[in-house]
C-alpha cells in the first residue's frame, strides 16, 4: 500500500520542527553555561586572577634588613648599624634613537661630574667606575635589577639629586644599613664578625638551611652581610630583622614600565650584653701590658720571654654573667667591613680572629714554630688542687683533721722504675692537712692522699677510680660544655683515660691529682672558679642581659641558670677556703677585700721535647660573700703567681670601681684608676712559686708540674 503523501509531509514537518527546537535548546544551554562561566570568572575568580596577573607583571627585589645593635651592660654601642644613602640606577629600555647601554653611558658621565662637585673628595668615582657598577654586561645581575652605583652619599649629593630628579631617568636614592664596630675593639672575638651570605651559604649548615625560605622578607640576599662568629652568629636570627622590598612593574621583555614602590626593611632587635665596657677594656689593657712586662722582666720568677698571648674571663658568682672576656692580642673588627677581609689583613690577624677563651688559639708563630709552643687550651696545674682535696674528702680518703707528712717527694711505681713527684725547688712542708696542702701547693699530698688512695681503694659501685675522678671533673664543668652557646666552643682535652690504658690507672690519677692529664679552656676555668665560690652551683655563662626591639621594648630577658649542683658538707668547703686564703700570690698588695685564690704553673711538653710552663690563676672575691670569680691563662707565662695573678688583680679593681665587689661602685678607686695613681700596682716581691714534679730512676721523662 502506498504511503499517503500528505501524511508523509506532516511527519517531515514534525521531525524538522523537533530538530530545530532541539538545536535551539542546545544552543541556549551552551550560551547559558558560557554566561555562567563568565560570571564566575568576573565575580568569583576575578580578584585572584587579577592578583596573579599583577604578580606576573611585577618584580620584587629585596632590600637588606637593618641589623640590630649590640650594646654593653650600660648601653654603650659596641657593634651598631648606621644608615647611609645609596644611589641606584635602573637600566632603561632601548628606543629607536638610543640603546639601553648608550643611555647608561650618558648617565654615567653626568653622575661622575656630580659626584666630583658635590661628593666626598676621598670617594671620587670615575666614569669607568660607574659603568662597572652599572654592570652593562649582566655579569652580576639581570636586566630588571636596579644597580647600586654609590653608597655613603653626602648631604649635598642627596639634595642635588632630589632637586633635579626629573633630569635623571632611572635614578633612585635609597637608605641602607652599614655595620660599624667601636674603635676601641671591645671584646671583638666574643662579638664576632660578618661575612657575605653568598660566601657562607653552601659551607655553613645554619645558612644552608635558610636557602629554602619562602617568605620574601626572610630570604637571605647574596650580598647581605651575616654573622659568622661570636654573638653576631649566635643571635643571627634576632639581630637580622626583615627584608624590605622594591616592587616595580615590568613588561614581557623585563623592562621596567612604571614607578618603583618601596617597602622599608624592618630593623632587627638589639642585644644588651653582660659585658661592661670599662671592665673589658681594663682587662684587655692589663693582659697586653703584663705580657710586655714579663717578656723583659729581670726577675727570674717573672721572666717569660715566650709569652705572646693571654686570656681572661670574669664571671659573677651568683648570676653567671660574664662581665669581661678577653682573648689577647685582639684586632680591629672593622677589617671585615663590606663582609670580607683582605689577604694582607688575614695574614696579619688570622691567628687572633678566634676566641681563645673557648677555642684553641696560638700566638703569632710560623707553621714551623707553632708546635713548639702551647695553645690557649692548657693543663689546670695547681688550680685543680682545691677540687682534688674536695674529692679526697668526699670519697672519705682522708678527713679535715688528717695530717700528711710532706717530705718533699712521693714515689710510686715498680722498684727500680719509680717515679718521683716533688715540690717546687725541693721544698719540704712537713705535717700538713688538706688546707695546708692547698696553701703550700703540695704535689706529694695530692699524689699520695688523693690520686694514689683513689686507685688503691679500687672499684666502687661498679665505677673504677678513673671513672670516679672523671665524674667529679665533669660535675665541676671540666671536660664538658659550659653551655654558653657560643659557636665553636671546645670541651677541652681529657688524657687520664688514655693514660690509664697506656701506662696505669695509678699513673693517670697521680698526675691528674695535681693538674695534669687534661687541658681546658679559660671559660671552663672561670665556671669552675665560680662553682668553688658559690659552694657547688655550676652557673651557665650569660652574655646577654636582655633583648629589646627597635622601639626599646624588652623582647626577652635572661635569668641566672644553674646547670648542676654538688652537695658537700660545709666543713669540706671551709677546708679548701682556708687553704685558698693563704696561697702566696703577686700583685694583690693593698687589695681592699678578702679573696680566695689558687695559682698554677702547668707544665706541657711541646715539639722537640721542650717543656713549656703556662701561668694559670683562679680567684674570687670577697671571700665571705663572693661576687666575682676570675680565671687567667697565659701560655708560656711561667709561674701562675707572677705570670697571671697580677692580671686578675687589675680585673678585680676594674670591677670594683665600675660595679662594686660589695654591691656599689668604689668611686675612690675609680678616681685613682683614672688618674693612674692607684697605690697597688702588681708587685714582684717574694717567690710565690708553684711546685713541679720531676722523675727519678731509669728511663723516666719529665712528668710536668701542676
Amino acid at each position: 500500500m502506498q504511503d499517503d503523501p500528505q501524511k508523509r509531509e506532516i511527519d517531515n514537518r514534525r521531525n524538522f520542527s523537533f530538530r530545530l527546537n532541539f538545536f535551539f535548546f542546545i544552543t541556549f544551554a551552551l550560551f547559558s553555561m558560557l554566561i555562567v562561566r563568565l560570571a564566575v570568572l568576573q565575580f568569583v575568580e576575578g580578584p585572584a586572577l587579577n592578583a596573579k596577573g599583577v604578580t606576573i607583571s611585577t618584580r620584587n627585589d629585596q632590600i637588606p634588613p637593618i641589623r640590630g645593635n649590640i650594646y654593653d651592660a650600660e648601653g654603650y654601642p659596641i657593634a651598631y648599624s648606621t644608615s647611609t644613602q645609596s644611589l641606584y640606577y635602573s637600566l632603561q629600555p632601548s628606543t629607536k634613537s638610543k640603546s639601553y647601554d648608550e643611555a647608561a653611558r650618558e648617565t654615567a658621565v653626568k653622575l661622575a661630574e656630580i659626584f666630583k662637585e658635590y661628593g666626598d673628595s676621598d670617594k671620587v668615582m670615575t666614569v669607568d667606575d660607574i659603568l662597572f657598577q652599572m654592570d652593562l654586561n649582566f655579569s652580576r645581575n639581570v636586566l630588571s635589577v636596579p644597580r647600586r652605583i654609590k653608597s655613603g652619599l653626602t648631604n649635598a649629593e642627596v639634595a642635588y639629586f632630589m632637586e633635579n630628579r626629573s633630569d635623571f631617568t632611572g635614578i633612585e636614592i635609597m637608605e641602607e644599613s652599614v655595620r660599624n664596630y667601636d674603635k676601641n675593639s671591645i671584646a671583638v672575638q666574643l662579638v664576632g664578625y660578618l661575612k657575605k651570605y653568598k660566601g657562607v651559604r653552601l659551607d655553613n649548615e645554619f645558612y644552608k638551611a635558610k636557602m629554602g625560605e619562602e617568605d620574601p622578607t626572610l630570604q637571605y640576599l647574596e650580598e647581605e652581610e651575616v654573622g659568622l662568629d661570636g654573638l653576631e652568629f649566635m643571635y643571627q636570627d634576632v639581630l637580622r630583622g626583615k627584608n624590605g622590598l622594591k616592587s616595580y612593574p615590568v613588561n614581557n621583555k623585563e623592562h621596567i614600565i612604571g614607578p618603583m614602590r618601596i617597602t622599608n626593611p624592618e630593623k632587627g632587635a638589639n642585644l644588651y650584653l653582660t659585658i661592661d665596657k670599662d671592665v673589658q677594656l681594663k682587662t684587655e689593657e692589663a693582659i697586653m701590658k703584663h705580657l710586655e712586662k714579663i717578656r723583659t722582666s729581670k726577675n727570674r720568677y717573672e721572666y717569660a720571654p715566650d709569652a705572646q698571648t693571654g686570656f681572661a674571663v670574669a664571671m659573677e658568682v651568683d648570676t653567671g654573667k660574664v662581665v669581661a672576656m678577653a682573648s689577647m692580642p685582639d684586632y680591629d673588627p672593622n677589617i671585615w667591613a663590606g663582609g670580607s677581609i683582605s689577604a694582607e689583613d688575614y695574614k696579619n690577624f688570622g691567628h687572633v680572629l678566634s676566641n681563645g677563651t673557648i677555642r684553641t688559639v696560638y700566638g703569632p708563630y710560623s707553621d714551623e714554630e707553632r708546635p713548639k709552643h702551647p695553645s690557649s687550651i692548657v693543663p689546670l696545674g695547681s688550680t685543680v688542687k682545691p677540687l682534688s682535696v674536695l674529692i679526697g674528702l668526699n670519697e672519705k680518703l682522708f678527713s679535715t683533721t688528717t695530717r700528711y707528712k710532706d717530705t718533699g717527694a712521693f714515689y710510686f711505681g715498680k722498684e727500680g722504675y719509680q717515679r718521683r713527684i716533688g715540690n717546687s725547688e725541693g721544698k719540704v712542708f712537713g705535717s700538713i692537712d688538706g688546707a695546708g696542702a692547698i696553701a703550700n701547693s703540695s704535689n706529694p699530698f695530692m699524689a699520695a692522699m688523693v690520686g694514689n688512695k683513689l686507685v688503691a681503694r679500687g672499684t666502687v659501685n661498679g665505677k673504677s677510680a678513673v671513672e670516679i675522678w672523671d665524674s667529679y671533673m665533669k660535675q665541676f664543668g671540666l671536660g664538658v660544655s659550659t653551655e654558653s652557646g657560643l659557636p665553636g666552643e671546645v670541651l677541652g682535652v681529657i688524657d687520664y683515660f688514655n693514660s690509664a690504658e697506656r701506662d696505669s690507672m695509678q699513673s693517670a690519677l697521680v698526675f691528674a691529682s695535681f693538674g695534669q692529664q687534661g687541658r681546658y679552656t679559660t671559660l671552663q676555668l672561670a665556671q669552675y672558679a665560680t662553682m668553688l665560690a658559690n659552694r657547688g652551683k655550676r652557673m651557665k655563662p650569660q652574655f646577654v642581659n636582655e633583648i629589646k626591639d627597635s622601639d626599646g621594648n624588652v623582647v626577652q630577658s635572661f635569668k641566672p641558670e644553674v646547670l648542676n649542683t654538688v652537695d658537700f658538707p660545709v666543713e669540706y668547703w671551709e677546708e679548701i677556703e682556708a687553704g685558698m686564703s693563704q696561697v702566696k700570690v703577686q700583685g694583690f698588695e693593698g687589695f681592699q677585700h678578702s679573696f680566695n685564690r689558687k695559682t698554677g704553673t702547668s707544665e706541657q711538653t711541646v715539639a722537640g721535647g721542650k717543656m713549656a710552663n703556662n701561668a694559670v690563676f683562679i680567684a674570687y672575691a670577697p671571700a665571705d660573700k663572693p661576687k666575682l670569680a676570675v680565671a687567667v691563662v697565659v701560655p708560656d707565662g711561667g709561674f701562675g703567681s707572677f705570670g697571671a695573678a697580677p692580671i686578675a688583680r687589675q680585673i678585680f679593681d676594674a670591677y670594683d670601681a665600675e660595679i662594686g665587689l660589695t654591691g656599689t661602685p668604689n668611686t675612690a678607686l675609680k678616681k685613682s684608676l683614672e688618674s693612674g695613681t692607684e697605690g697597688t700596682p702588681p708587685g714582684s716581691t717574694g717567690t710565690g712559686t708553684e711546685n713541679s714534679a720531676t722523675p727519678t730512676g731509669p728511663n723516666q721523662t719529665n712528668t710536668g708540674a701542676q
